[in-house]
């Protein structure tokens, strides 16, 4: 009889908040910051590496400009050449017939790139968050891929050298020069926002200027990083232009050296996503 009654008894308090808890723990999902959480995307990047990818970008820069300006006559990336193309398109005196449109329409879409990519990171986030490159750079990897598979399905000419008579113009090689020329423009945005304003990839000329006129171009390696970021740049934009140039001849075609522009935007895509969080974070 005891042992019926001490069964029909209910549990004490005690088992009862056990029970209670442990349900509750089971309830609640734990709260990780997986691979795609949005928490992750949110995180500032870590300021030792972000200077990495930008480099690479220098070495993208030289591919896509060297490539471009001998098939086309017009640079997508630096435009101090462009304007200077405008300006003597206006007395006539530019190498290719309407090559000062090719140049303006470079000029024109990289104005717009710049305004969007900029706009850009003020609505999604900080310039170091983590969703800001990796849309950014995944964006510019879409339209270097377009402006290549333009070429590569036979939309324009994209032998080289063109067996096109020099006087015939078509103006549909307008459009791998805006989309190459919108998508430059982003690279230089994200290093104003990622705080590396020594490489700003797409422009020789004030980097050899800061480079040149650095009061410690002489310091010992690991005493000046700015300067060594700055000779890494020009020196991997002179190698990119080669590189260009010689794939270009040895191919025979445009459209290589932009898929290989392609692939290098992509790997920083990827880096961006698997890249360490700012430790002070």
């Amino acid at each position: 009889m005891l042992l019926d009654e001490e069964k029909a008894l209910p549990p004490s308090s005690a088992d009862g908040k056990n029970s209670n808890n442990s349900n509750e723990q089971l309830s609640k999902p734990e709260s990780k910051s997986g691979l795609l959480s949005s928490k992750r995307f949110s995180e500032d990047l870590d300021p030792r590496l972000v200077y990495l990818p930008l480099l690479v970008c220098c070495l993208a820069t030289g591919l896509t400009d060297g490539t471009l300006y001998n098939a086309y006559g017009t640079f997508v990336s630096m435009q101090t050449g462009n304007t200077v193309f405008v300006a003597l398109g206006t007395s006539g005196q530019n190498n290719r017939p309407y090559g000062w449109a090719r140049s303006l329409t470079s000029i024109g879409f990289f104005i717009i790139g710049c305004v969007s990519f900029s706009r850009f990171h003020a609505l999604i986030g900080k310039g170091r968050q983590r969703r800001t490159v990796f849309v950014s750079f995944l964006t510019q990897t879409v339209f270097v891929a377009l402006a290549a598979g333009i070429i590569q399905g036979g939309l324009i000419d994209g032998r080289y050298p063109s067996r096109r008579n020099p006087s015939d113009v078509d103006f549909a090689e307008l459009a791998p020069i805006a989309l190459l020329s919108f998508q430059a423009a982003g690279q230089i945005v994200n290093s104003r926002g990622l705080g590396v304003a020594e490489v700003p990839t797409v422009v020789i000329t004030t980097l050899l200027c800061d480079l040149v006129s650095d009061p410690n171009i002489f310091a010992p390696f690991r005493q000046n990083p700015k300067r060594n970021k700055r000779a890494i740049a020009f020196t991997l934009t002179l190698v990119g232009a080669i590189a260009g140039g010689f794939i270009s001849k040895a191919t025979q075609a445009v459209q290589n050296s932009l898929w290989l522009v392609a692939a290098i935007k992509l790997g920083i895509t990827v880096f961006w996503f698997f890249c360490a969080k700012d430790p002070k974070a």
